[in-house]
């Protein structure tokens, strides 16, 4: 098969997508839940919690299994325990079933990224990869602006229950095509031998060495920066994806109805901003700059325009509210695709997926303390304070970044 590589890049895309799909259903759904089970703002935080503390806890191990188990068959697991729990929210009763389905779904959907930064540093040469994991991280954002409408229709349709059955048992559709398509490169019968010279050809002797101790990996300073990083930046997406179309609800005055019609437009925004990010570092890369300067031209530019989403909240129409968290959700997408892409970039194969999924530990810790907060906050105060928070939060997680991952300090 020609340009293989890019087939397996699209498989990553679309299990990224329908692991945004079966996350989203709750989001939209929200206001219905809500209502349904009388759940409070803190009520609903902490419901969003159970799934952040899930994920908190499979990134790492998921990460670890990546690593222990391979892309192939850790990638399977994953979807097949993630697409069963997310039909589970189908039979759910109140509120605390909820939560517990939730955590099911978390442990599982954690390993999505890890796996997807494995894959693609076995199947990518450097310099295509911030455009891969871009490529592939997109599936998140069209996921998440696929969900509102999609849900939305199944659930006016058919009922709530059901939206969230059909949207789960996708997953197993995919099943089927990964097992067929995806192996190591060096033993895939499909592979031509001129796409495996050019998967390895700007591979150093670094990173095609044995991997570390796992232990080990927490003494390096790079895998610190990684992982605080995350921990402040990436609660401004989980806020955007979990309490979007709640704001649209209560503060908006927004049906089920309209969410749908709407709430996609800053997942759009999202889409373009994954591709954006990772085109605009590869470029760099190519006219000869060092790799760390380019993710780090290109995510500070992202952390500076995600202040937009900050006036979100005050604006008088509602048309500049969307707008406004556009732009936010646009630059975030585009700083994913860099930082997500720096594991594959600083370490050996061989632990880049424990690396991603200690990362995304942080990311996950610093979300469901978010979301906490947010219930919190919402419910005694605004949501004003919760996009002051979204706007300057990436700021301090670049200046973590900026002083953790260091170049030429690839060994801490």
């Amino acid at each position: 098969m020609r340009r293989l590589r890019w087939w397996i890049a699209g498989l990553l895309w679309l299990a990224t997508l329908i692991n945004y799909v079966d996350r989203q259903c709750l989001s939209v759904l929200a206001p219905v839940l809500r209502d349904e089970f009388a759940m409070s703002g803190v009520d609903y935080g902490r419901v969003v919690s159970a799934f952040m503390l899930a994920y908190l806890i499979g990134q790492t191990v998921a990460g670890r299994l990546m690593d222990w188990l391979g892309a192939r068959a850790g990638f399977a697991l994953c979807v097949i325990w993630w697409s069963a729990a997310a039909m589970l929210h189908g039979a759910v009763r109140s509120a605390l079933q909820l939560g517990a389905v939730r955590f099911l779904l978390g442990l599982a959907q954690a390993g999505n990224w890890p796996g997807g930064v494995k894959a693609v540093s076995e199947w990518f040469p450097l310099r295509e990869r911030a455009f891969a994991v871009g490529l592939f991280n997109s599936g998140s954002t069209v996921g998440a602006m696929v969900a509102p409408p999609l849900v939305a229709a199944l659930a006016l349709n058919f009922g709530w229950r059901l939206a969230f059955v059909i949207t789960g048992a996708t997953g197993f559709l995919w099943l089927a095509a990964w097992l067929v398509l995806y192996k190591a490169p060096e033993r895939h019968p499909w592979l031509r031998r001129e796409e495996l010279e050019l998967i390895q050809s700007d591979r150093t002797q670094e990173t095609q060495s044995r991997g570390v101790r796992w232990v080990s990996l927490l003494r390096q300073r790079p895998v610190w920066g990684l992982v605080l990083g995350r921990m402040l930046a990436d609660p401004v997406w989980w806020f955007y994806v979990f309490w979007l179309p709640e704001y649209l609800k209560r503060e908006r005055h927004f049906s089920l109805a309209m969410i749908g019609y709407f709430g996609w437009i800053p997942f759009l925004a999202a889409v373009l901003g994954c591709l954006t990010g990772g085109a605009a570092s590869g470029r760099l890369i190519k006219r000869g700059h060092d790799t760390l300067r380019a993710r780090k031209a290109v995510m500070l530019a992202c952390a500076l325009l995600m202040m937009c989403g900050i006036p979100a909240a005050t604006v008088a129409a509602a048309w500049g509210a969307i707008a406004l968290i556009s732009v936010a959700t646009f630059a975030y997408s585009a700083w994913a695709s860099n930082i997500l892409t720096l594991p594959a970039d600083l370490f050996p194969p061989a632990v880049v997926a424990s690396v991603s999924g200690l990362s995304g530990t942080g990311a996950a810790t610093g979300g469901m303390a978010f979301m906490l907060l947010i219930g919190y906050v919402v419910d005694r105060f605004s949501y004003a304070p919760v996009f002051v928070a979204a706007g300057v939060m990436p700021l301090a997680a670049f200046a973590i970044v900026a002083w953790g991952v260091r170049l030429r300090n690839q060994d801490g």
